[in-house]
């Protein structure tokens, strides 16, 4: 175990020492896991620019927005797909009806008219709204949920207690494990995302965090860079700056990792049977 965690924790400790260190010192290859004559240019290169603090804001929006719609719709249509088909007689058809977005993909041009038709061009929705379903994290909820006794359900029903409430009270409650590990897979997808960003945003303006760096980065667009940006293109080097991409990027998760640590535990023992 030790040794698996030192091979996850050294490639992110090389990315932090790399980010800041000086350019020199990363293209000869002499940087490990201490940064090499200590420099702040590659965080400057990134950070100064407005644009930078304004994609921030966009993607902690669409991460808050799009992860609780998205967690609601997950919980609300595994619900009745977890049932036999006893219970939901168009359950088969419902099943399948998402299981085949899964094998079949329309393609880039049917999802980019799909979006424009709708309206939500060059808005949060755009980003937001096209993946709010993730048949995957259905897939898995549903599974969870038929793991879960009937006679919960059961008992819930001869109390008074409706389908609606016996989900949000007794079902969501002790679906935590599976609910904080949904939660976290889809924290990482909306905050990595970049390439819809790309193309359903007309202005760069509106672009999310994870697009903004890879415009000034990866692709080195000219039209990013002001005058002030220039003067810094002869202290770094591609290294760097990537390496300080990519520690910004995984920032926000490492931090937000450990409070839905505490979840995962809290809810194995709420999903306990005690007797």
């Amino acid at each position: 175990m030790l040794i698996l965690a030192l091979l996850c924790v050294i490639p992110v400790i090389h990315i932090w020492a790399l980010s800041f260190s000086s350019s020199s010192a990363a293209a000869a290859g002499e940087v490990s896991l201490w940064p090499v004559d200590w420099s702040l240019n590659s965080y400057k290169y990134v950070l100064q620019n407005d644009q930078f603090f304004d994609s921030v804001l966009i993607t902690l929006q669409r991460t808050l927005l799009g992860t609780a719609i998205s967690m609601i719709l997950s919980i609300l249509t595994a619900y009745p797909l977890s049932k036999m088909s006893t219970d939901f007689r168009s359950r088969t058809f419902y099943a399948w009806y998402f299981v085949f977005t899964i094998l079949f993909y329309g393609g880039l041009i049917p999802w980019y008219i799909t979006v424009q038709m709708t309206g939500i061009m060059d808005t949060i929705w755009a980003l937001i709204l096209p993946g709010a379903v993730q048949v995957f994290n259905v897939i898995l909820l549903l599974n969870f949920f038929r793991g879960l006794p009937k006679e919960l359900e059961e008992s819930a029903f001869m109390d008074g207690a409706g389908y609606m409430t016996t989900l949000w009270r007794i079902y969501v409650p002790l679906s935590l494990p599976a609910l904080a590990t949904l939660t976290l897979l889809t924290v990482v997808y909306h905050w990595n995302a970049w390439f819809d960003g790309l193309i359903l945003m007309n202005s760069p303006e509106r672009y999310p965090l994870s697009t903004y760096l890879q415009t000034i980065v990866i692709q080195s667009d000219l039209t990013q860079i002001n005058s002030q940006t220039a003067q810094f293109m002869t202290t770094i080097s591609d290294r760097t700056v990537k390496a300080s991409q990519i520690f910004l990027g995984a920032l926000p998760i490492i931090a937000v990792y450990p409070f839905l640590q505490r979840f995962f535990v809290k809810g194995l023992v709420l999903g306990s049977v005690k007797e």
